[in-house]
């Protein structure tokens, strides 16, 4: 397992910014969509392109298992969840950049801008890791979820925060998005040949932090905004969802058409039962 680096990241506009542990006694500040977010050293992090990986059978996790990412160790190889068993990598494509900004006391990953161009000249920017069998929920109860701040100007059609699996193809999958302009969040969960999906009726791509959370329990998913049960859809009580895609968090892939996320997101989530 690569360690943490705590070397320095490089804020907007040249100057170096001490590692998040020597910042950790000072005092919260507030965060804003305007303000610029330290970006990862070169050093820090290695794009991480697609290699073949030897063919896997899709199992459920075997046993209840929680992990989370809360991004405060700063710019490393890699992130770990907070049982240090699990971590995350960036992967890159076109120029994209994973930043860190502040969020409270602790930091959050930074996302590429919302890009208007041509989809295969927008940088990309993923994280992806964790560990396809552990993070497979199969019929148990799960939760899945994050911390959010997007601004009006950062939605699109889709705007992936996690994803689990790939709803195409007869696979899979379990995700959290933000959809279309108007900035609503969904949780989502796909069996081989249907995709379920619940929409709050809240818009959370106002610049301010929101936190969305997903519940599949049995024949039910749900989700909450703020704490808030927003919407509730059936799902098929006997539906396992288990494939072999590590987690991702900002975007399914780094291909064109990706479903960037753009904007910060914190507390990343999943909790099976």
């Amino acid at each position: 397992m690569l360690a943490l680096l705590t070397g320095a990241v490089v804020v907007s506009g040249g100057s170096p910014a001490p590692s998040p542990s020597s910042t950790a006694s000072a005092p919260p500040a507030s965060p804003s969509p305007s303000r610029s977010a330290a970006v990862f050293s070169p050093e820090a992090f290695v794009d991480e392109e697609t290699t073949s990986a030897p063919s896997e059978v899709a199992r459920a996790a075997a046993g209840p298992i929680a992990v989370r990412y809360t991004f405060d160790g700063g710019a490393g190889r890699q992130f770990l969840d907070l049982t240090g068993r699990y971590g995350m990598r960036a992967r890159t494509a076109v120029g994209g950049v994973l930043g860190l900004a502040r969020h409270g006391a602790g930091w959050a990953a930074a996302f590429p801008a919302r890009c208007t161009a041509l989809p295969q000249n927008c940088p990309r920017a993923i994280l992806e890791g964790g560990h396809p069998a552990a993070l497979n929920p199969g019929t148990r109860r799960f939760q899945y979820g994050a911390s959010v701040l997007m601004r009006p100007t950062d939605t699109s059609a889709g705007a992936n925060v996690l994803q689990k699996g790939f709803s195409v193809g007869g696979g899979t999958q379990y995700k959290l998005q933000v959809d279309g302009i108007a900035g609503r969040p969904s949780c989502v969960v796909a069996s081989p040949t249907r995709i379920y999906r619940v929409i709050a009726p809240v818009r959370v791509a106002d610049g301010r932090w929101h936190t969305v959370g997903c519940v599949r329990n049995r024949g039910t998913l749900s989700i909450r905004v703020d704490g808030a049960a927003r919407g509730t859809v059936k799902l098929p009580v006997r539906l396992s969802i288990a494939n072999t895609e590590p987690l991702r968090i900002g975007g399914k892939s780094v291909t064109a058409n990706n479903d960037q996320y753009a904007g910060q997101i914190d507390d990343v989530y999943v909790t099976i039962n």
